[in-house]
């Protein structure tokens, strides 16, 4: 049976390798945001208008 536990180990390691390959992601996406809203207040401003009328007329 050490097949069977090899496996799990395995995917236990592929599994951490997504959760941090995802929040790498996560975090770059974060940052690349806040350089668009430094770069580009206008827009920002615009786009946080919109989401704050959205989340105004969503209905839960």
């Amino acid at each position: 049976m050490p097949d069977v536990d090899e496996r799990s180990l395995e995917q236990r390691e592929t599994e951490a390798e997504r959760r941090r390959r995802r929040a790498r992601f996560l975090q770059e996406l974060t940052e690349a945001r806040e350089l668009r809203d430094r770069v580009q207040p206008r827009r920002a401003k615009v786009a946080r208008l919109r989401h704050a009328m959205r989340m105004r007329t969503f209905r839960w």
